[in-house]
C-alpha cells in the first residue's frame, strides 16, 4: 500500500495556453482507493454501553473510490460529475490532502488552493476586512499582499458599505459573495473547486462567470466538481463521470454530460416508476414490455428527439380470432399523448391464434416528447370480444432528458421571429 505523494516542482506559468494532448501534466492520479468503515449497529443508549461494554462492533466497508486513475494537463479546466455518493467529493478531498487515501499515488505540479466549501475559515465575530486579511494569509499570501488586495476583494463582492460590519450580521448571500471574492485572489497554479459557481444574484453570477473565463484564458489548472451540466459544457476542456467509486466516462464534456443525465435518470426509473398493474386480464398474458436503443440494448432513458423503439412480448392463453395489440404513451400526469396498435396474424396468415402462441411486437415512434417521465400502457383485445382481453397499466416507463426546458408536453421544432416596423410605416 502506498500513500499519496504530492510533488511540488517550480510553479507553473499562469499564462499557459489551452492545454494540448501530450502537454505537461499538472495532476496525475494512479490507482487511487479509499474506503470507509460504517458500523452496522448503532449504540445510542447508555444502557447498551453498560450492559455490553466490550461487545465487538461490526462494520461494513463502503468503497468510495475503487482504483481511480486519470491525469489533468497544465492549463486544463477539468470537470468531475457524478450522482450524490458517487465518490467525486471524496476524490477532491484526497487531492486537497483533507483525506488520506488507502492506496494509490497522486503527483501534483505547482501550488495548490482547495475551495471545498465557500466561507470555511470565516470568523463571524470579525468584520469583512479582518476576515479577508485572515483568509488571505491562510491561502499563502503575506499580510502586506492581502492588504494590497483588500479593496479589490470588497469591490468585487459589492460589499463596500458593509466592509466594517461583523459577518454574524451578514446575510447568506453576502457571505458567499465575500467568500467567492476571496477565492479569486488565490495565487495558485492548481485550484480545486466544489460547487461554488452559482452564488449571489443574477448580476453577481455573471461577474463570477466572467472571472472564471478570465482564469481559463490565463491558463490556470482548475478541477471543478459540479452537478450543473451547463457549467461543465461551458467551461471544461474535458470532464469525468464517476459512478460507484469508478470512472464511467472521461473525455468530451458534452458526451460526459449526456452519460451523466442518462445515469441519473436510470437510477430514478429503478426507484421512481410506478408498479405495472393488470386489469381485465382474460385469455392473454403480457410477458414483457420494454424500450431499446438503436443497438438493440434495453434502455430506460431517451434523449429528447431520439426515436422510441418499443418492444413487447405476450402469450395467448386460449384460441382467439382477430387479435389487436394497442399501446398508449402517457405523461407523468396520466394524460394519454399518443395511441397506436397493430392487428396480429398467425405465421400462416390466419387471423386465428391458437392457445400457447407467443407474439412479439416491435414499434418505432417519433419522439417530440418534452423532458420528464413517461409511461406505456398496453392493451390486447380479440375482434369479437370476450375471447381475449387484457389491459396493463404502466407496462413500461422511461425518462426523456436533454433539450431545451419546456412547459408543454411536447417539444416541437419551430421557427419564430418578430419584426418591429419603422415609425410611420403602414
Amino acid at each position: 500500500m502506498s500513500d499519496p505523494v504530492a510533488a511540488n516542482p517550480a510553479p507553473l506559468d499562469s499564462r499557459a495556453p489551452v492545454p494540448q494532448a501530450g502537454g505537461p501534466v499538472a495532476i496525475e492520479v494512479e490507482n487511487l482507493k479509499k474506503a470507509f468503515r460504517i458500523p452496522t449497529h448503532r449504540v445510542d443508549s447508555f444502557k447498551e454501553r453498560i450492559v455490553k461494554p466490550f461487545a465487538p462492533r461490526e462494520y461494513r466497508e463502503l468503497k468510495a473510490l475503487d482504483g481511480i486513475s486519470f491525469d489533468v494537463r497544465r492549463g486544463e479546466f477539468f470537470g468531475i460529475v457524478g450522482r450524490n455518493g458517487s465518490g467525486k467529493s471524496t476524490l477532491l478531498k484526497i487531492l486537497a490532502s483533507i483525506y488520506r487515501a488507502d492506496a494509490g499515488k497522486i503527483r501534483m505540479a505547482g501550488r495548490l488552493a482547495p475551495f471545498i466549501e465557500l466561507g470555511v475559515g470565516f470568523n463571524v465575530e470579525l468584520t469583512a476586512r479582518e476576515n479577508v486579511v485572515l483568509n488571505g494569509v491562510m491561502m499563502g499570501l503575506t499580510p502586506r499582499e492581502t492588504r494590497e488586495r483588500l479593496d479589490s476583494v470588497i469591490e468585487f463582492a459589492e460589499l463596500g458599505e458593509f466592509a466594517d460590519l461583523k459577518l454574524k450580521n451578514y446575510s447568506s448571500g453576502m457571505l458567499v459573495r465575500l467568500a467567492f471574492s476571496v477565492m479569486m485572489q488565490a495565487d495558485a497554479d492548481v485550484l480545486l473547486i466544489d460547487e461554488v459557481l452559482a452564488v449571489g444574484d443574477a448580476s453577481f453570477q455573471q461577474k463570477c462567470a466572467d472571472a472564471f473565463h478570465e482564469m481559463k484564458s490565463a491558463g490556470k489548472t482548475i478541477v471543478l466538481v459540479t452537478h450543473e451540466m451547463a457549467t461543465v459544457e461551458e467551461y471544461c476542456h474535458r470532464a469525468m463521470l464517476v459512478a460507484d467509486g469508478k470512472i464511467r466516462q472521461i473525455g468530451d464534456p458534452a458526451e460526459t454530460g449526456r452519460e451523466y443525465m442518462k445515469l441519473n435518470f436510470e437510477k430514478g426509473v429503478e426507484t421512481g416508476g410506478e408498479t405495472a398493474s393488470l386489469t381485465g386480464a382474460d385469455g392473454a398474458r403480457l410477458l414483457d414490455c420494454w424500450l431499446e436503443d438503436g443497438a438493440g440494448q434495453r434502455v430506460t432513458t431517451l434523449e429528447q428527439g431520439e426515436r422510441i423503439r418499443l418492444r413487447a412480448e405476450l402469450e395467448v392463453e386460449r384460441e382467439a380470432a382477430g387479435l389487436t395489440v394497442g399501446f398508449v404513451i402517457a405523461n407523468a400526469d396520466g394524460l394519454g399523448l399518443f395511441e397506436f396498435g397493430v392487428e396480429v396474424e398467425d405465421a400462416d396468415g390466419s387471423a386465428t391464434l391458437a392457445a400457447g402462441r407467443r407474439v412479439k411486437v416491435s414499434a418505432e415512434v417519433e419522439n417530440p416528447l418534452a423532458s420528464g417521465r413517461h409511461f406505456v400502457h398496453c392493451g390486447i383485445q380479440s375482434h369479437r370480444g370476450g375471447e381475449v382481453s387484457l389491459y396493463s397499466h404502466n407496462a413500461a416507463d422511461f425518462v426523456i432528458f436533454g433539450g431545451a426546458p419546456s412547459k408543454g408536453i411536447v417539444a416541437l421544432e419551430h421557427e419564430v421571429e418578430a419584426v418591429v416596423e419603422a415609425e410611420g410605416a403602414q
